[in-house]
């Protein structure tokens, strides 16, 4: 059996958007007294079975400050839901403009050869959850995550918008056949798996606008061209 101890949530979360140094952060996430993540980005409960064994995926280049604040963010809210997960951080390297799409489906391959997860999130890096009572798991259908970004007022930008952080099990996500590779630079790629999503007769879901609450963060490496680096 396994559940959510939900007196260890805490709710609505603080989001600290100064940059910690990597020294200071490896230490304080290695230590006994904060749950000791594993080599790896790796950790799971102990004391009771895991709800989920998911893989948390980020497509990333030249975002390194932003890596920072999500890792520190992100370990001590995964482990209160008691997952037992690991975060992939899949990087793109070269001068080409940067294909989203391509790294997730990156990701999801090369996690499997880590373990057999059963779910699996597909995360930006500049975001970052404002509530801890967001489930990080997958449901019976495909859940959109980040409803409810600052940056877009804490709206819904429009209704078939399935960008940010979004969950998939193994077999939702097959039977998808993954996001396209095609989406080369800004945009997307978010609105073509949508359509993939309600092809197979999949229904999206989402958390409430309460509980899918983000804060973007902001870039430290904007370029004349808004492709190159994110």
């Amino acid at each position: 059996m396994y559940f959510v101890d939900f007196i260890s949530l805490v709710g609505p979360l603080y989001v600290d958007q100064t940059v910690p140094k990597e020294k200071d952060l490896e230490k304080e996430m290695s230590s006994e007294f904060d749950g000791r993540v594993n080599k790896g980005g790796y950790w799971k409960p102990t004391e009771c079975q895991a709800r989920v064994k998911m893989a948390l995926i980020i497509p990333y280049r030249n975002r390194y400050e932003q890596l920072l604040m999500f890792v520190r963010h992100m370990h001590p809210m995964l482990e209160r839901q008691n997952l037992d997960y690991r975060i992939f951080v899949i990087e793109q390297a070269g001068e080409t403009p940067f294909n989203r799409a391509m790294l997730f489906n990156i990701g999801y391959k090369e996690s499997l050869k880590f373990d057999q997860y059963d779910c699996f999130i597909f995360h930006d890096v500049d975001l970052i959850p404002e509530d801890d009572r967001n489930e990080y798991n997958c449901p019976s259908s495909p859940r959109h995550l980040s409803v409810a970004i600052d940056k877009f007022g804490y709206r819904l930008p429009y209704r078939t918008i399935f960008g940010g952080a979004g969950s998939f099990t193994k077999q939702h996500f097959e039977l998808i056949n993954g996001f396209s590779n095609k989406f080369w630079g800004w945009g997307g790629e978010d609105d073509d798996l949508y359509k993939r999503i309600a092809a197979k007769g999949l229904k999206l879901t989402r958390p409430s606008m309460e509980l899918g609450r983000y804060k973007m963060v902001r870039n430290y490496h904007i370029s004349a061209s808004p492709d190159k680096n994110r």
